[in-house]
């Protein structure tokens, strides 16, 4: 009977040791698969880069067209138009080189009613009045700006959502770019452009480059791989090595 009761155990063992060997190395295969997507993504991205920078009409014919975002992203770009200064928003808890402040996001009408959201670049928060916002300087007339298409701003985590408080304060910790849109009356193009040009207004600009997170799919195909090698490691040692290494009795005599 203990004979029946511990084969019917070494063969459960063996079933699961299997079974998770076989999903990790297969979650492991999979975030290499990954990895290789995101290798040919970051191709991409940087042939884009590397293409003609483009001119305020090739985005004024993307006005209307959501689906155009994905032919703009990436591009470099030669933007002519006048701040509206009056709409500039401050995004809160946004760092640059490990410090904490404020992402600057003025619109710029481009033409024929189409503005662009434009982050313009990083300044520090004042600790000691919160609420105190920087001037920011913003030449009048036709000014050409040098950027970088991407999407929206990156979302940082929040109790209220922006859409809820936009209009409440020049201070968001997100920017909702429908809620902006109606907020200001603004007819906003599917994008956002990082502005690239040489600092002359106390803005910081060290954006970080287009990122296509290769590095995190080899780093958890390494930890998959990992725990299918330990699963298989315990299994010999304890149901195989074990078996056939029985201590010696001793007696006192």
């Amino acid at each position: 009977m203990a004979t029946i009761h511990s084969s019917l155990r070494f063969a459960l063992v063996t079933v699961a040791a299997l079974a998770l060997v076989v999903l990790t190395a297969a979650l492991g295969r999979w975030q290499l698969a990954r990895a290789s997507y995101k290798i040919d993504l970051q191709a991409r991205i940087e042939a884009l880069a590397a293409q003609a920078p483009l001119q305020t009409a090739d985005l004024l014919r993307a006005r209307g067209r959501p689906d155009a975002a994905d032919a703009l992203l990436h591009r470099r770009a030669e933007l002519r138009g006048r701040w509206l200064s009056q709409d500039t928003v401050f995004l809160d808890n946004r760092q640059m080189q490990g410090r904490p402040g404020f992402y600057v996001i003025t619109p710029l009408r481009l033409g024929d009613g189409a503005v662009v959201l434009v982050q313009r670049g990083w300044v520090p928060r004042n600790f000691l009045e919160r609420t105190r916002l920087p001037d920011i300087p913003s030449p009048q007339g036709d000014v050409l700006v040098h950027a970088r298409l991407e999407g929206p701003p990156a979302r940082l985590f929040e109790f209220q959502t922006s859409a809820e408080a936009d209009g409440a304060s020049r201070i968001l910790q997100n920017l909702d770019l429908a809620a902006y849109g109606v907020r200001t009356g603004l007819a906003l193009l599917p994008v956002t452009a990082l502005q690239t040009d040489a600092s002359a207004d106390g803005l910081q600009r060290d954006w970080p480059a287009p990122d296509s997170g290769v590095a995190k799919h080899y780093g958890y195909a390494f930890q998959w791989f990992g725990l299918c090698a330990l699963v298989a490691m315990l299994y010999v040692w304890f149901q195989i090595v074990r078996r056939f290494i029985r201590p010696r009795r001793t007696d006192g005599a």
